[in-house]
């Protein structure tokens, strides 16, 4: 049965120093703990074509893989896929944004499903991208928090 993570964090700051902030690719590696390097390959408006390398896992292993994210302001949401999806059959990920009282919610809801061959199945990664979810979205609440602060 295919995976499927559904994670909100809420950020005590405005939406449009969300949305800079969480949209700026070439900022992933200071955004994010798991990410060593982003390379953007293409970008045409809305549309970004770009490459993940992940920091080494705990076997020294490095995962790095292409992606495609089409960003749409207007609806507060973005939209990406794995382009190269390594372990996964298929991997689909929406960012969702909303202004609330405290803020701003961030909502990551991925969907996805796992290779025969992939060294973990189904559930196995639904448990590891929900526990890093949680992780890396307050990491990321925690910095967006002290910009808006210092802004």
């Amino acid at each position: 049965m295919p995976g499927h993570t559904d994670n909100t964090v809420v950020i005590n700051a405005p939406l449009d120093l969300v949305w800079q902030i969480t949209n700026d690719l070439e900022n992933w590696p200071s955004l994010f703990s798991e990410y060593a390097s982003v390379e953007v390959l293409d970008r045409t408006g809305e549309h970004t074509r770009f490459r993940l390398t992940m920091h080494p896992d705990e076997n020294g292993k490095v995962w790095s893989w292409v992606s495609e994210r089409e960003t749409d302001r207007e609806a507060q949401a973005v939209r990406a896929r794995r382009v190269e999806p390594g372990p996964f059959e298929y991997m689909d990920i929406r960012w969702e944004y909303g202004e609330v009282p405290e803020g701003t919610s961030m909502r990551w809801i991925q969907d996805f499903a796992m290779k025969p061959t992939a060294p973990v199945d189904d559930a196995g990664m639904t448990q590891r991208i929900n526990k890093n979810s949680l992780i890396q979205m307050d990491l990321i609440r925690e910095k967006v928090e002290k910009r808006a602060a210092e802004v």
